[in-house]
Parts: C-alpha cells; structure tokens; sequence
C-alpha cells in the first residue's frame, strides 16, 4: 500500500487517523508540527500527505505551499475551519481534498483511498502506456505525469490538474460537465463537488497563462471544452 504522513499539532488526532489508515494496509508517519512535516517530506518516500491547517511552526497551508515545489504527491486538509474561502485557498495551493472537523475516521480513509486512485500515475500491469495528448504547444504525457509546453517548459500541475485537463484533451471541443469531469478526471468520487472542479480550472489556467496558453474554455451554463 501507501506511505501516509499525517501531521497534526493534537495527538489524539494522530492517533485516531493513523490508526484508521493502517487498518487499511497503509504504512504511516506522523508530525506534531509543520517544521516535522516539512522534513518529514524533503527526506522522500511520502506517497500522500494530511495536513492540519492550523499547527504551530508552520501551518498546512505553509508546508503545502513549499512540498509543492518538490512533490506532486497528493495532499488531504485537515481543519476546523469550515468556510468556503478556506476551503478553496487549499485547493488553490495545490490540496486535493480538503476535509473539516470533527470527521468520520472512515471516511478519511475513504478519502485517501478515492485520492491515491485517482492520482496514481502508474499504467495497469501489462497494459502499454497510453499515448502522448497534444492539443496545439501543449503535450500531456500520461505515463510519466507531466504536461509540457513546446516539447521543453514543464508545467507543474498536480496530478489531480493533470487529469482533469487530459479528460477535457481526450473529447477534443465537446463540452464536459462539472458531472462528466468529475466522473473523468476524479475517478467519480461522491466527495468531489463542482466548486473542486472550478478551483482546479483556475489553477490551470493561471499556470498556463504564465507561458500564454489558453487551454480551456467556459461554456456558461454547461461546463468546459477544451480550445
């Protein structure tokens, strides 16, 4: 299975997940601050990543904002703030999940286990790797996970923005529903709503438009189409 790390300033809370996720066959790591977790990652080998949002050192969001730069792994919040800004500030900063609390330690693990499907870039077992997208300067190559633009200018979507695109690459000008997208390009995992899928394409879009390319459009009122 999967290594988690779990960090979270209260140690109740490291206990009821990690003892929730290891019943489920994962190996996992914990972190009473943000400091740990940090070090915890640059040392490698984290497969997915839970964070609480308000720790001491450094809080989720800080420690997402840096992991980013080294590690596409998937990350989960934790967090007792329950307002919708909050909420879509993590996912802007590369989160995949965002969960409040109190929670269902059963359906974090849930969770965890609807992420790592949908972000495993690994091809089926002997299955060939499927092919490059190429929709104009861009290229999508899902074996490796990585979008490129002109052949060399790595673009860092995370593997959850990956997806997402190459579903919309995959049906080139037909308009795909917030729905369709999230059955795509989230594997249709139930705890994906349509405002994940518009912070998403916000996020590509604004990663894109560093190097001049526009790869989605809105169509008001049904959804997006790749351009």
């Amino acid at each position: 299975m999967s290594r988690v790390l779990v960090a979270d300033d209260e140690a109740h809370i490291r206990d009821v997940v990690q003892y929730a996720l290891v019943r489920e066959g994962h190996t996992v790591d914990t972190a009473k601050n943000g400091e740990e977790a940090l070090a915890r990652v640059r040392a490698g080998g984290i497969d997915l990543l839970i964070l609480d949002v308000l720790m001491p050192e450094l809080d989720g969001l800080a420690v997402c904002r840096r992991v980013r730069d080294t590690t596409h792994a998937p990350i989960i919040f934790l967090s007792s703030r329950t307002e919708e800004t909050d909420r879509v500030l993590g996912l802007e900063l590369g989160g995949d999940d965002y969960v409040t609390k109190p929670f269902s330690p059963r359906e974090l693990a849930a969770r965890v286990r609807a992420v790592l499907r949908r972000t495993a870039g690994e091809p089926a077992a002997l299955e060939p790797p499927p092919p490059p997208l190429v929709r104009g300067r861009l290229t999508i190559d899902r074996a490796r996970a990585e979008c490129t633009i002109d052949g060399h200018h790595l673009v860092p979507l995370t593997v959850t923005e990956l997806r997402l695109l190459a579903s919309l690459f995959e049906h080139p000008g037909r308009v795909l529903s917030r729905a369709q997208l999230i059955t795509c390009a989230y594997d249709g995992d139930h705890h994906v709503t349509t405002r994940t899928v518009d912070t998403h394409v916000r996020n590509i879009r604004a990663k894109l438009a560093v190097h001049g390319v526009d790869a989605i459009a809105t169509v008001h009122g049904l959804g997006y189409r790749s351009v």
